[in-house]
């Protein structure tokens, strides 16, 4: 009973950091169109549905991790990640090019290194 508690907590506040990411910055849905911007270089965070096939969520990783991109699997379907981001259809892949308002999405993996 606890764990479902702490998880819709969660689940809100990532719903309510997308929203105001998708209120005031840009960002892009589908799977051709993260793949493209991942290879542009535009991209600063990839939001996979847990529904999504392994193939697809295996290549957006690759992508990512080549581009030093930062990815989030999304607890909810395909279903919930679309509502979620404001639309009536299923969105698997979306992928946020700028943050906008929202300074608390960490963007990128940082290798922080100590210095003596």
């Amino acid at each position: 009973m606890v764990a479902s508690k702490k998880s819709k907590k969660a689940m809100e506040s990532i719903n309510s950091r997308l929203a105001l990411v998708l209120k005031s910055g840009k960002f892009t849905i589908g799977y051709r169109s993260t793949l493209q911007s991942i290879r542009q270089g535009k991209s600063k965070l990839i939001i996979i549905a847990n529904n999504t096939p392994a193939l697809r969520k295996s290549e957006i990783e690759y992508y990512c991790m080549l581009a030093m991109v930062g990815v989030h699997h999304y607890s909810g379907n395909n279903i919930d990640l679309g509502t979620a981001s404001g639309k009536y259809f299923r969105v698997g892949a979306l992928c946020i090019t700028a943050p906008g308002d929202t300074d608390n999405i960490r963007t990128k993996p940082t290798n922080a290194k100590k210095q003596s």
